[in-house]
């Protein structure tokens, strides 16, 4: 299990990654070419990939994405260490909070 700030990753196996997510694309790189796991909205900052992979984005925002990194990667972002990750599926949860009458994705 890894975790990067709000954001916490888990090796999970093929088999666990839902159907319906595997029938969509993945989901677009942006305009540096990487895997977006989570984009700070009042920083810009952003918890990235810049490897081979593809990241299975489920349009539910309180449900987690699953990433699938064929030869391993490194996890980046502009405010934490970078996180070496080995080739495989993973589960991306980001960390929710509880506001007053609602459940919410955290925004940083």
């Amino acid at each position: 299990m890894y975790r990067q700030g709000d954001i916490l990753i888990v090796p999970v196996a093929e088999d666990a990654v839902p159907q319906a997510l595997r029938e969509l694309p993945p989901a677009p790189r942006d305009g540096r070419g990487r895997m977006v796991l989570a984009l700070g909205e009042a920083t810009g900052h952003a918890h990235a990939l810049t490897c081979e992979g593809k990241l299975l984005h489920d349009p539910n925002p309180l449900a987690p994405d699953y990433l699938h990194l064929p030869s391993g990667g490194r996890l980046g972002h502009e405010e934490h260490a970078a996180i070496s990750l080995p080739k495989g599926w993973y589960r991306v949860i980001r960390q929710r909070e509880y506001i007053p009458g609602a459940v919410r994705v955290v925004a940083d």
